[in-house]
């Protein structure tokens, strides 16, 4: 078996790299850049992708990178591939594992990813090198795998060696409290601060994201008179107001869907989503099985709601 090498990205490496990923994805990819190589040349000459290769005598075999959008002391681990023919040698763990090390001294303090969940094994790895399950992101991409249904994600979330990144010590709803209280330990928490915010509003494929700091009595009726039918993915700023703002999404038919990290702030955002097509899946993390399957049964249950209004209205 040829001699692994573990090494930072070259120049010279972006041909092989677009060709690792068209090798294993197809045309199927989310990330469009990969199958440019001057524009994975270009990220990684600019800083923001710190890209790191497993390489043999003949070929590239596995990369993953760092990746972020501006300056931040928050990054992604991302853009993990295997080769077929190298499948089983734990490539994507030592690859994450070797720039989770070196993440520290490029100054950040905290590295996020999105574990896919058409495999258990993004999921397997993450909790292997130290990353903790937070969220989910329902029906987040097209499937990178040219499956029907889009690719569910879920967040997790990894701190640095010398840095915190604490939840606020604010009061927790009784449905997630033990959820809640296990993110706690494991991050700490701080007394409640806030940061500022704008209010956002995008289209991503079929779904709006919208982000929010503050859910005013406002802002709630204008999100009330928003069309039904649109699946709606929404972070809000987790603050003290975190009960009151649960249960008021809740009432406008949104289900809590865990936490993920604020990439420009040292915050957290609480996450919520209205709409959501029915699926089954076994996920590592049993607190993310139970968001997934609370996120389902909500569902049914308005679908339910919303065709037997229609069959009354009808009669």
């Amino acid at each position: 078996m040829p001699h692994l090498i573990f090494r930072p990205y070259r120049p010279s490496d972006a041909r092989a790299v677009s060709q690792l990923f068209r090798e294993v994805y197809g045309d199927h990819y989310v990330q469009p850049d990969v199958y440019l190589p001057n524009m994975i040349n270009q990220h990684n000459a600019e800083g923001r992708w710190k890209s790191m290769l497993a390489v043999d005598d003949v070929r590239v075999l596995g990369h993953a990178a760092l990746c972020h959008d501006t300056p931040a002391d928050t990054t992604e681990l991302a853009l993990s591939v295997v080769h077929p023919a190298a499948q089983g040698q734990s490539i994507a763990t030592r690859l994450g594992r070797e720039l989770l090390s070196r993440s520290g001294s490029m100054g950040f303090k905290s590295v996020s990813i999105k574990q896919v969940t058409h495999h258990p094994y993004t999921q397997r790895m993450a909790a292997n090198i130290g990353f903790h399950s937070t969220g989910l992101l329902p029906d987040y991409v097209p499937s990178p795998f040219a499956e029907p249904l889009p690719e569910t994600i879920v967040m997790g979330c990894h701190v640095v060696e010398g840095h915190t990144r604490p939840l606020p010590d604010i009061p927790w709803p009784d449905s997630c409290r033990g959820f809640m209280q296990h993110l706690c330990s494991v991050f700490g928490t701080h007394p409640d601060t806030t940061s500022s915010l704008p209010l956002q509003l995008k289209q991503h494929h079929k779904r709006f994201d919208m982000v929010i700091q503050r859910l005013t009595k406002r802002l709630l009726e204008q999100i009330r008179q928003l069309p039904r039918h649109w699946l709606i993915s929404t972070k809000l700023q987790l603050s003290r107001h975190f009960a009151q703002d649960f249960r008021n999404l809740a009432a406008l038919g949104f289900t809590f869907t865990g936490l993920m990290p604020a990439s420009n702030t040292h915050g957290w955002f609480a996450l919520f989503h209205r709409g959501v097509q029915s699926r089954h899946l076994n996920l590592h993390c049993p607190h993310m099985q139970r968001l997934h399957d609370d996120l389902q049964q909500n569902a049914n249950m308005q679908s339910s709601a919303e065709a037997l209004n229609r069959a009354r209205s009808a009669a």
